[in-house]
């Protein structure tokens, strides 16, 4: 069986657990944008990624504080190192959510449901944190418990019921419906993750696409026969900055994306990483999205590199923003491998000073690691507020095998 442990409003709980004025009120963290909302706000329809204003005025009580990432890390370090001490099969989602595979431990420790009942106890008692925990056989039913569950909750799926929990719920539970696919769904009278599973996966491909119609109706029907995996690195790393509906111009968001790009290659590098494909993600002030990519011959961790790529993607893209306004900016760099099994290319624009590039991106970095990654920064990002760098679990390092 697999447990799926969620930390309820991680941010804002981490706040109401140090400050003893803060609990049972509305709490927002982060001001111009939410990035995390407490039960008692999000009870008023406040959310992440809602614009400050717009959150105040559905909650005017909101007691608004800035985020504290240094907190927010080492609650999740204190709360990861209790999934370890459960099993050794932990597979961590993000900075506040794992999977962990307790099927061999019944006999050793006990059933599933007992097991995640101490961990639950363990988290509030030694963190000071609400978590959420759903058990099932697979990791999406699991996933879709610990949410059924909130808050503070624990839900199990048993093997002969999995149909009886899962069918009634709204075709949106299911991993990978967004609004798009959900209007598509609906458009062909389905509503229900039963109402799915009742129908041909060539019916669900012709309206959602093949690939997107193979995975829905494989989980509609119970079919998810993933594993936890531990230690897998990530096939991609990413940062995005949403700003709400203030006005942003282009040179605004030309300065954003080199601030996000100073990110990501960072953490590629510090993880020893390369990568092959830069995708630009985007939201235009009707809340629609769209996505431009490119990929390079040669993979890199150079920012200079990626900075060129993206300001050309960006650039393509303008048309669009000026069209339709934008409030969120996001870039990801995939097609990720070990930087150490692969020659590094110089950078494909400049090739002829890619070892000063090279010898740059360096240097930062130890100043950066030495001072704070505020310590040096880009002209262009003077004075200029380009949003908050969101913590992230750490990437693994390469097996045993592959280090160099």
């Amino acid at each position: 069986m697999i447990i799926h442990a969620d930390l309820d409003s991680f941010f804002a709980s981490v706040e109401q657990r140090d400050d003893p004025r803060l609990r049972g009120r509305p709490v927002i963290v982060g001001g111009g944008v939410v990035l995390a909302a407490s039960y008692e706000a999000k009870a008023f329809g406040v959310h992440s990624a809602m614009g400050g204003r717009a959150a105040l005025a559905a909650c005017p009580g909101a007691i608004v504080v800035p985020p504290r990432f240094e907190a927010y890390v080492e609650a999740s370090r204190r709360v990861f190192e209790i999934f370890r001490d459960t099993t050794p099969l932990v597979e961590g989602v993000s900075i506040d959510e794992a999977f962990l595979d307790v099927g061999g431990l019944r006999r050793l420790v006990g059933p599933p449901e007992q097991i995640a009942t101490t961990l639950r106890q363990r988290v509030r008692e030694e963190v000071g944190l609400p978590i959420s925990v759903g058990i099932a056989r697979t990791k999406y039913l699991a996933k879709v418990a610990s949410a059924v569950s909130k808050p503070d909750g624990l839900l199990v799926v048993p093997v002969h019921g999995e149909e009886h929990f899962l069918h009634p719920l709204p075709v949106e539970r299911l991993w990978g419906v967004g609004a798009v696919t959900a209007a598509k769904l609906h458009a062909e009278g389905i509503y229900t993750v039963g109402q799915l599973a009742a129908r041909q996966e060539a019916e669900l491909t012709l309206a959602v696409g093949k690939a997107s119609g193979r995975h829905l109706h494989a989980l509609a029907n119970l079919r998810d026969p993933r594993p936890v995996v531990v230690g897998r690195r990530r096939g991609s790393i990413g940062s995005q900055s949403a700003f709400g509906r203030q006005h942003r111009s282009f040179e605004d968001l030309e300065a954003l994306l080199a601030a996000l790009v100073d990110r990501v290659a960072r953490r590629l590098r510090s993880g020893e990483r390369i990568g092959r494909t830069f995708t630009l993600r985007l939201r235009f002030d009707d809340y629609t999205r769209a996505t431009r990519s490119a990929t390079i011959p040669r993979s890199t961790g150079a920012t200079a590199t990626w900075l060129e790529v993206g300001r050309r993607v960006l650039r393509e893209a303008r048309p669009l923003i000026e069209e339709r306004g934008c409030t969120l900016l996001g870039i990801t760099i995939s097609g990720l491998a070990d930087a150490r099994s692969e020659q590094l290319e110089l950078p494909l624009w400049d090739r002829g000073a890619g070892a000063t590039n090279r010898e740059l991106d360096t240097a930062l970095d130890a100043v950066h690691d030495r001072f704070g990654k505020a310590a040096v920064t880009r002209a262009v990002l003077v004075g200029r507020h380009t949003g908050h760098e969101m913590p992230t679990l750490p990437d693994p390092g390469p097996p045993d095998g592959q280090r160099a």
